[in-house]
């Protein structure tokens, strides 16, 4: 089969590979969609140390089931699938409790540090455990099932925030997860909805999403949110970049006892304003990949609750790959989601 192939950093290559065969518990997969996430761009550089060639990346991805192990009955040959890029365990004490995103042997597809090597899904086909498999409903393009995996993580963030109906919310970053994200939060019951970036073109996009109000990075954010709450503060911030001055942001525009959840870990280390957490009560709420929030992620896209318009902004043949790595590395301007069809 084809795949692409990160062959050394910053290099990837169109090679012929073994097509994958199903052990007695898994699924494999003839990949119709597989989008290109940031994680992938920062591996194809090697910066993250997570994507260590030679390797197939590749984890946001839906298909067509083209067959199944002999203990495998939930699915057969033909269904139309996509899959969590998590491979838990099932059996260690995180996964007993139902939080199998911190299970202790996960496994990511298409990445590479440590002890092992899975490789993605940027390929004619791939094979994954039956466990972390889930339908996909008639209504869902495979190009938008492609998406579940984001849209999960931005869901996962939204439960840890335990929304209460009418809370006034904020989004730091409207990049994809910050405007899944935002979506997410207000089929969740927020009421006001107030987004936050540098970049114009991203809050055009976040007002066209569901945002109430869209504030500008270098503005007084923190005086806007007090004009829009009576001085009052938000009561949830979702953070989605993960460095120190929109966690700052998001901190700030916070009321006392109000929700910060950051989703966003760009900086591995950031400075925090622990005076403002301390003495206001703030709850501060990590939030790492998702946790069965598939089915629910799959709901909203099929009723219309979230919609992708725009946030793909292109679908292109597994070959062009390369070429749209280089220009997503290059950083080309107006550019979200591009979705690779093996």
């Amino acid at each position: 089969m084809k795949a692409l192939v990160l062959t050394a950093y910053k290099r990837l290559e169109i090679q012929e590979m073994p097509r994958p065969e199903p052990g007695p518990n898994d699924v494999v997969v003839a990949v119709r969609a597989c989008g290109i996430c940031g994680s992938d761009v920062h591996g194809y550089d090697g910066s993250s140390g997570r994507r260590i060639p030679p390797i197939v990346m590749g984890h946001e991805a839906a298909g067509v089931v083209e067959a199944v192990g002999a203990e495998v009955s939930r699915f057969r040959p033909g269904d139309r699938v996509t899959f969590d890029s998590t491979v838990h365990c099932g059996e260690c004490a995180f996964c007993r409790a139902g939080q199998i995103n911190l299970c202790d042997r996960r496994q990511v597809l298409g990445v590479s540090p440590g002890e092992y090597r899975r490789h993605g899904a940027f390929a004619e086909a791939v094979v994954v455990p039956d466990r972390i498999v889930c339908g996909v409903p008639d209504a869902v393009p495979l190009e938008h099932a492609a998406m579940v995996e984001p849209l999960s993580v931005a869901v996962h963030a939204v439960r840890r925030a335990r929304i209460t109906a009418g809370d006034k919310g904020l989004v730091v970053g409207c990049g994809m997860i910050g405007l899944l994200t935002l979506q997410a939060a207000r089929a969740a019951g927020c009421g006001t909805l107030v987004a936050v970036d540098l970049d114009e073109g991203r809050l055009g996009q976040a007002k066209r999403l569901g945002a109430d109000v869209t504030i500008g990075a270098r503005d007084d954010v923190q005086g806007r949110i007090a004009e829009l709450t009576g001085g009052r503060g938000v009561d949830v911030a979702f953070e989605a970049v993960g460095a120190a001055a929109p966690i700052a942001t998001a901190v700030r525009a916070l009321r006392k006892g109000g929700t910060l959840v950051l989703i966003g870990n760009v900086t591995p280390k950031v400075e925090v304003d622990l005076q403002a957490i301390v003495t206001r009560e703030l709850s501060v709420l990590g939030t790492c990949a998702s946790c069965g929030e598939y089915p629910e992620s799959l709901e909203l896209l099929a009723r219309g609750a979230v919609k992708l318009d725009g946030l793909i902004t292109a679908t292109a043949p597994l070959e062009q790959g390369p070429a749209w790595f280089e220009r997503l590395y290059g950083g080309e301007e107006g550019l979200m989601k591009v979705i690779l069809q093996p």
